[in-house]
């Protein structure tokens, strides 16, 4: 008996892994097509509902074309109505998938893998993904022929046959345990399936399977809500909840008028496997034709019970940029210099999230730090828009020169963001994916100029306020001793070379790379602030070459 159980457990792992290679292997065949065809088929509700059907049969899952579904309701690509359209079209295509492998085919089987092996050999992609295809085929029906014969034994045995009996008593729990056992292998089919081999072969009864089939129809509905849902966007919570509730509605109806159904449905097929099988694809048609004409009201509705939540304002929006100040271009410029100096703390808070990255490399933390530069770079478009946009007639002298401090301010600041960014950010990443460690002088080393980087970062801010050429002199001279320091560090780094450090040999490229990045990020700053106003003043030499 042991072994027996253990068989039938192998046979219906054998049945989601064949499934799963089905999905994965028409996604990576088909993925772009099937997007563009639900793009294209969303015209209206019956169009819709024919295309969900559709897509579930190639994916031959529901929760694949759902979770679909609620990538395209989250980038608002497609109408909530629409949606659960599609949705219960996807039903009506899962029930149809099972019409499809509910029959004896299993001699075909070893063909499919057969076929699907030498596809699969083939060196392009998407000959192996779609060999991927045939080889899932072929293992459902193998999976699915073996199960069948080992039921035989179930049924024969008194224990089990009592123990199925039983379950005739508490109709409600058979559909809550196949809901949470559908819910766990992620496919009705898989579960419809074996319920269907089980009432052919007489190990349950009639009663027990059309229980199993709405325990399974709830269930299937619980993956797309929970796994493609992203609990901070309503958008894409409505159609996976709006699905649930259809199923949640059918099913309550079923189990009302339960009694009544175990004797239909004996009329729909010659066995109870195959009216169990009908059953289901005759509840989900029942239930698309109910709930379609009424699409729009509960799009309605669950916009109410899931409303949009009020924009958050992103560390990236600009606050001070007044529209009605532009015709005061002193006042204006005030307000953009405000907005320029957030982009100057948030570029020193990067800098304090790379130094922490390079002590305790750590992958969220970068990643965190990378969205600070898209802060940045809308903060300097917000400012670069504000400050073009003031009249050219309100400007002065002294304004066209402050207007010109800004824009330089703000810009620089982008690039040394993007460095930052790309460069440095990317340098921590890529030495925490090699798993490799900076010798303890060469990180000594970077910590220092990151830390003489932040203190830049704030002399650069109070150059651009106070427009002191002193300060904006003192600035470029520590453009120069920076300069020398990195200097230093590169001709201390080849030492460590030369001594024949490990670490310095592994981390070797990555360490010079920060070393010339730092460089450049610390030239942004004195470009940024110091040099317009010392070019204003006359102060700055066209060139650094000594003249001949």
């Amino acid at each position: 008996m042991t072994l027996t159980v253990l068989q039938l457990a192998g046979f219906a792992a054998l049945l989601a892994w064949g499934v799963h290679m089905v999905q994965t292997g028409v996604q990576r065949t088909f993925g772009p097509q099937l997007r563009s065809f639900l793009g294209r088929a969303l015209r209206n509700r019956l169009a819709a509902f024919g295309a969900g059907a559709a897509a579930t049969v190639a994916l031959q899952s529901s929760t694949a074309t759902g979770l679909i579904l609620s990538a395209f309701a989250a980038g608002g690509l497609i109408d909530l109505s629409t949606a659960l359209a599609v949705m219960l079209g996807a039903n009506v295509g899962s029930a149809l998938v099972v019409q499809i492998l509910s029959f004896n085919t299993a001699a075909a089987a070893p063909i499919l893998v057969l076929a699907g092996v030498m596809v699969f050999r083939r060196p392009r992609e998407r000959f192996r993904a779609f060999g991927r295809v045939l080889i899932g085929l072929g293992l459902v029906l193998t999976a699915l022929h073996g199960f069948m014969g080992l039921t035989a034994p179930l049924a024969d045995a008194p224990a089990s046959a009592r123990l199925f009996a039983a379950l005739e008593s508490y109709i409600p729990l058979v559909v809550i345990g196949m809901a949470l056992l559908t819910w766990a292998a992620h496919a009705s089919l898989v579960t419809i399936l074996l319920s269907a081999s089980l009432a052919a072969k007489g190990v349950i009864g009639l009663d027990v399977g059309l229980a199993a089939v709405l325990g399974a129809n709830l269930g299937s509905a619980l993956n797309p809500l929970f796994e493609g849902a992203r609990r901070c966007d309503p958008a894409s919570q409505r159609a996976p909840l709006g699905n649930l509730m259809s199923r949640v509605l059918g099913v309550s109806a079923a189990l009302a008028a339960f009694p009544y159904l175990a004797p239909l449905a004996e009329s729909l097929g010659p066995t109870p496997g195959r009216a169990m099988v009908n059953a289901h694809l005759l509840f989900n048609l029942i239930v698309a034709a109910a709930l379609l004409p009424w699409t729009r009201i509960s799009a309605t509705l669950l916009t109410r019970i899931l409303p949009d939540p009020p924009p958050a304002r992103s560390e990236g929006d600009p606050i001070y940029l007044d529209a009605a100040s532009r015709t005061a271009p002193a006042v204006a410029l005030a307000l953009a210099t405000r907005e320029a100096l957030r982009m100057a703390d948030t570029l020193e808070r990067m800098l304090a999230d790379l130094r922490a990255a390079l002590i305790q490399p750590d992958r969220l933390q970068i990643a965190t730090a990378r969205r600070l530069d898209d802060d940045i770079d809308r903060l300097n478009h917000a400012i670069k828009t504000y400050a073009i946009s003031i009249p050219s007639e309100h400007l002065d002298a002294a304004t066209t020169e402050r207007q010109a401090q800004v824009l330089a301010f703000s810009t620089n600041l982008e690039h040394a963001g993007d460095l930052v960014s790309r460069s440095l950010l990317s340098l921590a990443a890529r030495r925490l994916k090699r798993g490799v460690t900076f010798s303890g002088e060469g990180q000594a080393e970077l910590l220092a100029l990151i830390e003489r980087l932040a203190g830049n970062v704030r002399l650069a801010a109070s150059v651009f306020v106070s427009g002191d050429a002193g300060a904006a002199k003192g600035l470029v001279a520590e453009k120069d001793a920076f300069r020398a320091a990195e200097m230093d560090a590169v001709r201390a780094h080849f030492e460590r070379l030369r001594s024949g450090n490990v670490s310095s040999h592994e981390t070797s490229s990555l360490h010079l790379d920060a070393l010339r990045d730092l460089k450049r990020v610390n030239a942004h700053l004195a470009e940024a602030a110091a040099y317009p106003i010392l070019e204003a003043r006359g102060e700055l030499l066209p060139s650094r070459l000594r003249s001949a």
